[in-house]
């Protein structure tokens, strides 16, 4: 059998049990297992296991389950609702503050725990009502809810990333670096969004009445809300960066800056810790399964050899290299709206990787792209995470439609954003660079 025919065959078998309904991820380990018995034969079976193996026996594959469990903890303390209250107090005087302190909280969420939903949940529960009394538009608060809550794959830490790093080699301390810079241009990008479109519409993000702005001394002592978050952050990230602990040595000291953060909040007790472990034990399990999935394809994938064919398919395109990492982009931003994320990462990142390597592109940078265009897919419809868990805590009033429309601008934003990293790729990769 030729190979464009199995390839052909192996893509095709992979759609058909997608359109079935089927989870992706035994529909993608699945069929790879299959084709690798009809091409290598039983002896395949130990080539998954061997690299399934070597892959549990990683030391940075701890950090997931503890960045998750720190998320966990956090999601629960109390530290958002301080938080908020500093924010209301120093930005609300300002046309947007309210909606650009809620994103700004969003990214310190992202920089402490390293997941979507913590944020956006938090912050729809506590900063959404606020706003919509204070009479913001309600695409406004949704929108801006929904694209903060995306900064926790972005800015480090962050799961994805270590994900990322595991499926293509790639080092999770450089993904962590060159995040840092790619997420405040994001963070600026959007703020100065809101601001401008609430300088030209001031209906649509009203600056609050002086008595609710607070004198100077609530307003210093509100401050302290930032201490035990921005110890969390300089633990974490300063620990990496600075070459102290690894990724996942990182994760263990965010977890006890979780726990403390706990207790100081009076949160601290033992249906906290077990409803974050269950919590954690699920999503981690999940996360194995994915890893499997991911395995048992690149195996399939290169054993077949379909990663030469491809190569040579995309190489081949007219325009050039550039037109191949934008032909991705498309092609990652369209299948951000039918698939997850981690999906994505199981179909894509065997086939795109080597070729951006062959490429001669830098693999960092582009994992950066992938991970904003993973971002927009957070909230995007139909299928953003994002969305469901703002649906899930917004009140009736508010439609499934009202939040489809309110990702427009922010999305539109983030796309520019991915175009200054893909003309300007040292945002991305001058922090690795000096760093590493």
């Amino acid at each position: 059998m030729s190979l464009e025919l199995l390839t052909l065959l192996f893509f095709g078998a992979l759609l058909f049990f997608l359109l079935l309904g089927l989870p992706l991820v035994f529909v993608l380990g699945g069929v790879s297992v299959i084709f690798l018995y009809f091409t290598w034969g039983p002896g395949a079976f130990f080539i998954v296991a061997s690299q399934m193996w070597s892959t549990m026996g990683s030391f940075t594959l701890l950090a997931i389950p503890l960045f998750v469990f720190m998320a966990m903890i956090l999601e629960r303390t109390g530290v958002a609702s301080s938080l908020y209250r500093m924010m209301h107090l120093w930005w609300g005087g300002v046309r947007g503050g309210l909606a650009i302190g809620t994103v700004g909280i969003c990214a310190l969420f992202g920089a402490m725990c390293g997941i979507s939903g913590a944020a956006v949940v938090t912050m729809g529960t506590i900063a959404l009502p606020s706003m919509l009394e204070r009479g913001y538009d309600k695409r406004m608060a949704l929108g801006c809810i929904n694209a903060g809550g995306g900064f926790g794959i972005l800015i480090p830490p962050s799961v994805i990333m270590i994900l990322y790093a595991l499926i293509t080699g790639d080092s999770v301390g450089k993904l962590f670096a060159a995040g840092i810079l790619p997420g405040l241009l994001l963070l600026v990008l959007i703020s100065g969004y809101i601001a401008i479109r609430c300088w030209l519409q001031p209906e649509l993000g009203p600056a609050l009445p002086p008595a609710e702005r607070g004198t100077w001394r609530e307003r210093l002592l509100a401050l302290r809300a930032v201490l035990l978050p921005m110890l969390i952050v300089v633990m974490v990230l300063g620990s990496i960066i600075g070459g102290i602990a690894t990724p996942t040595e990182a994760a263990a000291l965010g977890v006890a800056g979780a726990l403390v953060s706990a207790a100081v909040h009076r949160r601290l007790d033992w249906a906290l810790i077990r409803e974050a472990s269950r919590r954690t034990f699920r999503l981690t399990g999940m996360i194995v399964w994915i890893l499997f999935a991911a395995h048992a394809f690149s195996s399939a994938y290169q054993g077949m050899g379909a990663q030469d064919l491809i190569r040579e398919l995309v190489l081949d395109l007219p325009g050039g290299p550039w037109a191949t990492v934008i032909l991705f982009q498309l092609v990652i931003f369209l299948m951000a709206m039918v698939l997850d994320p981690l999906g994505i990462m199981l179909i894509t990142l065997p086939v795109f990787v080597p070729v951006i390597v062959a490429l001669g592109f830098d693999p960092i940078w582009f994992g950066i792209l992938f991970i904003i265009n993973m971002e927009i897919g957070y909230m995007t419809p139909p299928f953003g995470f994002n969305l469901f868990y703002l649906k899930g805590i917004v009140p009736p009033s508010i439609s499934m439609t009202d939040i489809y429309r309110s990702v427009i601008p922010y999305a539109l934003v983030m796309i520019l954003a991915m175009a200054i990293i893909m003309v300007f790729p040292r945002i991305a990769t001058y922090l690795p660079g000096l760093l590493f």
